[in-house]
């Protein structure tokens, strides 16, 4: 039996064209390797399976062979006896370092150079990197170290400011995928191509690790790969589960997001993966929504076309909102108890979303012109689909309405006298709602006008702008109010005092403790219809200034005066007396009360300072 090798190593590049995903530092190195500007000391540093030790490997026979572009063949394995490779994991103690260093001080027996590769570096003491600094800062002229290390931050800043640093990235899913077409082909594997994109998104960057996931399905399937045995091997949810949920959650149907759930923790999944899952998905959704960005999903062509579907069933808005649910639920998922409950809460608050735009979609009742509404009627059109623009200015209109029923003597009574007599809205809430003005055209009003035996009366619209600018007038101050022809009823000071208490209490249930306090403790002094306050500071002033209108308002309604005016005053030289300390408020008290001394002796009471 043929001992099987793994692809990781049987497909090892041995050349940098071979290397796949880090073109800028291969070109960097093949550069500084013809033009020999090749530093002493280099670092190579990344993510694990990128290819740091392949390529210092291939760095170190480059050098030797002066060829960028040698493998290790035939004679040239000669140079493998110049390169020699540590692992710091196993040799980081000060004694390994001392002997390396007495190694450096020998030159090659055969090339130019001797290079020594130790890998994790990071992993080396803190008594190891100081045994080794002298060294990397001045090496021998026929040495050149390599280092590599997946934890840069881990290694002393003497260390690495001796060393040139380059910076190994994350493989493309794109290029692991082309890479495992490759070796597919190499082994007479079937793939397909979504199987690989897939194996390459789980590989997280990592050709190694791609390779081993290949390997494996491989050895599952034999010689053909799709994509389901990729989803069956590695026991991962695929796009499927994500679109359907998402699908059911546009249509707000809970019952089958939570069968789907179900399906989904029956197969071995938890709820916090199925909730990451569905962020990323709605991620994709909306990268999806501008075909600019459909390039940042690395999904193969058939799961494309899914997300650009669904993406055009998707409002922006309401996927914002289903993705806040789930970072919030995402959050709370390790602290809840019902770990189920929250998924489910989620799913549904995700469902009402939908309610909840349509609701707010709905449009509210308007009213109209007459011209607006005369359409309306004749095309038999609701209401609520006008909307009158600002142009369109409700004038006043007369139109003619019978005072009694359809049949039957003229009878005019109280309750139906003309709407001149009892004001303009009088006569509105007696009126039964298939009377109405709106409900009627115009033209039956007026053949119902024409016939015997009954009165017409005029009716008056009311504009809209009118009635605004009487409220402006109202919400007006009274200085700029004709008080001339206004009511003058006498009052005393305690019908005020009476009218300022329920004021006050009103204040206080409506949670403005501070202005009621304010009103409360204002010395107040009547001098005809002129009410007098005095207050503690100019602050006082500008919060009272703020209920003045309401409070002058209801004095000259109750007390039926529209003379009554509020003036407010600053109390002179009185900030300093007020008492501050728990001994000055005492002292104010026991002047106010006498008795409360004899009290306090008499308790043995002390004041707290």
């Amino acid at each position: 039996m043929e001992q099987f090798v793994v692809s990781a190593r049987k497909y090892r590049p041995e050349n940098f064209e071979s290397v796949v995903g880090q073109q800028s530092i291969t070109s960097t190195l093949q550069n500084a390797i013809r033009s020999n500007h090749l530093a002493q000391a280099l670092l190579f540093c990344g993510p694990r399976g990128v290819g740091k030790t392949t390529c210092a490997r291939i760095l170190a026979k480059a050098i030797n062979t002066e060829d960028s572009n040698a493998s290790l063949t035939g004679n040239e394995e000669d140079f493998s006896f110049n390169i020699f490779e540590l692992d710091a994991a196993s040799n980081n103690s000060v004694e390994d370092i001392r002997s390396l260093t007495e190694q450096v001080r020998f030159a090659p027996q055969q090339g130019k150079f001797k290079i020594y590769i130790i890998d994790e570096v990071h992993m080396l003491s803190q008594a190891a990197f100081n045994a080794f600094l002298k060294t990397l800062e001045e090496p021998p002229a026929h040495a050149i170290f390599i280092l590599a290390t997946t934890e840069k931050h881990k290694i002393i800043p003497t260390i690495l400011s001796r060393c040139q640093i380059f910076d190994f990235k994350r493989i493309g899913v794109e290029d692991i995928a082309d890479h495992l077409a490759y070796v597919a082909e190499k082994e007479g594997v079937e793939a397909e191509r979504d199987a690989l994109i897939l194996i390459g998104q789980k590989a997280d960057g990592a050709m190694r690790d791609a390779l081993s996931i290949f390997d494996r399905i491989v050895s599952f399937t034999g010689d053909r790969l799709t994509y389901q045995d990729v989803i069956e091997n590695l026991n991962i949810l695929d796009y499927d589960y994500f679109l359907k949920c998402s699908e059911h959650l546009l249509h707000a149907d809970h019952v089958q997001s939570f069968l789907l759930f179900n399906e989904v923790l029956v197969k071995g999944f938890d709820g916090h993966h199925f909730i990451t899952g569905m962020s990323e998905h709605l991620r994709n959704l909306l990268v999806c929504q501008n075909p600019e960005t459909v390039k940042l999903l690395e999904v193969g062509e058939r799961v494309q076309k899914a997300y650009l579907e669904q993406a055009g069933k998707c409002d922006p808005r309401w996927l914002l909102h289903a993705q806040e649910i789930l970072s919030e639920t995402d959050t709370q998922f390790k602290q809840s108890h019902h770990p189920r409950l929250l998924v489910e809460l989620s799913l549904l608050k995700i469902c009402s979303l939908n309610q909840t735009d349509q609701t707010e979609k709905k449009k509210p009742h308007k009213i109209l012109s007459p011209s607006k509404l005369k359409e309306a009627r004749t095309q038999n059109i609701g209401v609520q689909d006008f909307t009158p623009t600002v142009d369109e200015k409700l004038e006043i209109h007369t139109i003619e309405i019978p005072t009694a029923s359809d049949h039957g003597p003229e009878t005019v009574n109280e309750t139906e006298r003309p709407m001149e007599q009892n004001g303009p809205m009088a006569h509105a809430e007696d009126s039964k709602p298939e009377e109405k003005e709106s409900e009627r055209s115009e033209e039956t009003i007026r053949q119902r006008s024409g016939k015997g035996g009954r009165r017409p009366v005029k009716a008056v619209t009311i504009s809209i702008l009118k009635e605004l600018e009487q409220v402006e007038q109202k919400l007006a101050s009274d200085d700029d109010t004709d008080t001339s022809e206004m009511p003058k009823d006498p009052f005393e000071k305690d019908d005020v005092n009476k009218l300022w208490s329920k004021f006050t209490k009103n204040l206080s249930r409506n949670k403005q403790q501070n202005l009621a306090s304010t009103l409360n403790t204002a010395d107040r002094e009547l001098e005809g219809a002129r009410i007098g306050l005095t207050l503690a500071n100019n602050v006082q002033v500008r919060e009272l200034e703020r209920i003045k209108t309401d409070l002058l308002g209801y004095l000259r309604r109750e007390l039926n005066n529209y003379e009554i005016e509020i003036v407010c005053t600053v109390r002179e030289g009185k900030d300093d007396e007020r008492p501050y300390t728990p001994e000055d408020k005492f002292q104010y008290l026991m002047q106010k009360n006498p008795k409360l001394f004899d009290f306090k002796n008499k308790l043995d009471l002390e004041v707290d300072i």
